[in-house]
């Protein structure tokens, strides 16, 4: 896969205990997110038990530019599979954060599951945003949806 001129060039450092481990890379050209990686040692892997959760290394310090973010998002197929998704997901790196990126992980299954060093633990999105000011007001503009909450768009 080919850079892009469009790509935002972010400083990382690789700690350590994740030496010898791949960096993040997007694995098809329009993947959104980077595979993250446990950096745990070969013969102490983590293992979680069902309902149980764990902060996992990735050995991977990020410097991301101002008005970007970085979001830890679940595997998909490790969350269809095993029930193991990002307990505060998406988690959020900001742009000032210097240590090292972690994930929390939780087991969600009914089965004790393992990662082992190396395994592709969750995927990072890094996005812009954008900073706000409130405006306080008496009164916000009408729309078509107005104050209805959870539920009031149907369920098809």
């Amino acid at each position: 896969m080919s850079s892009s001129s469009t790509a935002a060039v972010i400083p990382l450092r690789r700690l350590p205990h994740a030496e010898g481990l791949a960096l993040p890379r997007h694995a098809t050209e329009h993947s959104a997110g980077l595979d993250l990686r446990a950096a745990v040692p070969t013969d102490d892997p983590v293992t979680l038990a069902p309902g149980a959760r764990a902060l996992v290394p990735t050995g991977l310090a990020l410097a991301l530019p101002t008005g970007y973010e970085g979001q830890i998002r679940p595997r998909s197929g490790w969350a269809h599979r095993h029930g193991i998704t990002v307990l505060n997901s998406p988690g959020t790196i900001d742009a000032d954060y210097r240590g090292e990126v972690q994930v929390l992980l939780i087991n969600h299954g009914a089965e004790a599951f393992t990662i082992e060093r190396g395994a592709r633990i969750a995927q990072l999105v890094v996005a812009q945003h954008r900073r706000v000011e409130w405006r306080p007001t008496d009164e916000l503009p009408a729309s078509t949806r107005g104050a209805g909450g959870f539920g009031s768009t149907g369920t098809a």
